[in-house]
């Protein structure tokens, strides 16, 4: 593992794991700060909470929010609850996956430059559909609206076309 993301990990477990801190809350700074939790944190997480390795990787691996490898430069993650379901998501999942040329809830190849995710409620209900673009939440997300979005987030981290 790179050093100075060993480093950057037990920097960030001796920050959080204070007395009082759940494991939740820690897991969620980390992976703000880094963009996903490393594989290396489970080991001091575990010994800073005096808990199991098996019991840390567990909690990460339960909840689909948290990644285990770095996202890719774009992600997309678009609401397939039943409110956005109602109002559209499904058809314009299907104009994102064929503008990208990438599949909804596929594993992502190391280096590769999008991905794309289902997520269910982003709390935007009344403003179906709606969609994380790196972060950033966006609602009545048409077609149109996200080929714009889209766009610009590429060419904010450069992305070829």
């Amino acid at each position: 593992m790179d050093e100075s993301l060993a480093t950057a990990v037990d920097q960030l477990v001796h920050r959080h794991a204070q007395p009082g801190s759940s494991l939740l809350a820690i897991l969620h700074a980390i992976q703000d700060e880094l963009g996903y939790v490393p594989p290396r944190a489970v080991e001091p997480l575990a010994r800073a909470l005096n808990l199991s390795r098996a019991e840390v990787h567990g909690v990460i691996t339960y909840y689909h929010h948290f990644r285990t490898q770095p996202p890719a430069p774009v992600t997309v993650q678009l609401c397939r609850a039943e409110s956005c379901r109602s109002m559209g998501t499904e058809a314009l999942a299907q104009h994102i996956e064929a503008h990208t040329g990438c599949h909804f809830d596929t594993a992502h190849e190391p280096g590769a430059t999008v991905e794309l995710e289902s997520v269910y409620c982003l709390g935007q209900c009344a403003l179906s559909p709606a969609m994380m673009l790196n972060g950033t939440l966006h609602a009545r997300v048409s077609p149109q609206k996200f080929d714009t979005l889209f766009a610009a987030a590429r060419k904010c981290v450069e992305v070829p076309a």
